[in-house]
């Protein structure tokens, strides 16, 4: 896949690491297939913990386990709303509430968060929805028209997320895709 931003662009936000190209997000309702998707992960993909519906402790137990699998494996830890002491390799959210903790990826959905994540620093951006999706079902989405028009204009390593499969991100030329029931 290329990347979707210009070596000029690539000089004035200099991306520390080559950020994931391929992550897989947590969500209540592939916990039960998370174990097996994490084995199919490819060494050097990403792994976002949400997990937002469990109770701090419950949460933190889970996220655990979840990270020595990835770790053992070779796939980047992320998180969103990281808990204190969890060891992560970055951080996962909305760019105004990005912690400054390793790799940063902001989830975006038009030309003005695109913005916002560049001021926050964030190091990639989930552009979404790109098709329609579980997690919205009957929201609006970008299609892959206007979602290739936004990550053209965006500054940083732009991930497709929304309604994604390996088929799909073989059709847009951007730096990778994210999923989370395309990929459990």
């Amino acid at each position: 896949m290329a990347r979707c931003y210009s070596e000029a662009m690539a000089a004035r936000h200099p991306v520390p690491a080559d950020p994931p190209r391929l992550l897989l997000l947590s969500d209540a309702r592939n916990d039960a297939a998370l174990e097996r998707a994490i084995a199919r992960l490819p060494r050097g993909a990403g792994f976002v913990f949400r997990h937002y519906h469990l109770p701090p402790r419950e949460r933190a137990a889970r996220f655990e386990r979840l990270a020595r699998l990835c770790r053992a494996r070779g796939i980047v830890v992320l998180a969103s709303r990281p808990l204190r002491g969890w060891r992560i390799d970055g951080t996962y959210g909305a760019a105004p509430t990005l912690p400054r903790r390793g790799l940063r990826f902001a989830t975006v959905h038009s030309l003005r968060e695109i913005g916002q994540a560049v001021r926050a620093g964030a190091d990639a951006v989930l552009l979404s929805p790109v098709f329609p999706t579980r997690t919205h079902p009957g929201g609006l989405v970008l299609g892959p028209v206007r979602f290739g028009l936004l990550a053209r204009l965006a500054p940083l390593p732009v991930l497709a997320l929304g309604g994604m499969t390996r088929q799909r991100a073989k059709r847009l030329a951007v730096h990778g895709w994210a999923a989370i029931d395309g990929l459990a």
